[in-house]
């Protein structure tokens, strides 16, 4: 075969790759229809946490048989909260990852309490209110980033008690479910300590999983 003809084929190979597989798009085999990026709360061990397992477990049906994975957000979910800022970077790295290699992907954003705090970083909205304003703080996701979330959920988050819940504030208002127990100290006006530790329990991975759900 001529320099020339070998030349013309390969560029006629190159332009029906490029057809039939454009430069970022995923490929089934490859990319989840849906992950869901969580953020464990204080003290668990880790991986997404019991909630964050919890909520999984009640969103897989939903999906209607679409492929879904986990990611487990690396952070030390320690007493030293200001190292929550670590979680929110780490997030951050994988919805940028996965943007770029499977952007046909559904992100879904969660946190459980230290982990709902992380993803309010994210999301520009200080994790207590203005309590301690920007202090320890990570950088909110940029726009394109933000928009490449289709779906949040958080499980007692800190700002709700301080004003500042996901699902009315900041960059994911109207695609995310703050989901609060009335008794529970660290998102509400409750004194109930142990309803801060019953967010696996029915009814609230079920009102999560429905609701992002409904956004999938």
């Amino acid at each position: 075969m001529s320099t020339t003809r070998a030349a013309v084929l390969g560029g006629v190979l190159t332009a029906v790759a490029a057809f039939l597989y454009p430069a970022g798009v995923a490929q089934a085999d490859d990319c989840p229809d849906v992950e869901v990026i969580f953020a464990r709360g204080t003290g668990e061990p880790p991986g997404i946490g019991r909630v964050g397992q919890a909520f999984a477990d009640a969103l897989t049906p939903r999906l209607g048989g679409r492929t879904m994975d986990t990611y487990a957000v690396n952070y030390p979910a320690s007493l030293n909260f200001l190292a929550a800022a670590s979680g929110a970077d780490d997030a951050a790295a994988r919805i940028a990852d996965m943007g770029g290699r499977c952007p046909q992907t559904s992100l879904v954003l969660g946190g459980f309490s230290q982990g709902a705090a992380a993803v309010s970083m994210l999301a520009g909205v200080p994790p207590v209110g203005q309590r301690i304003g920007s202090i320890g703080s990570a950088p909110p996701l940029p726009p394109a980033a933000a928009g490449q979330v289709a779906a949040v959920a958080v499980f007692g988050n800190p700002g709700a008690r301080f004003g500042t819940p996901l699902s009315t504030t900041g960059q994911f208002a109207g695609r995310a479910i703050d989901v609060c127990s009335d008794g529970d100290p660290i998102c509400s006006s409750g004194r109930d300590r142990g309803a801060h530790s019953a967010y696996e329990l029915p009814p609230y991975p079920d009102q999560a999983a429905g609701f992002v759900a409904g956004l999938l």
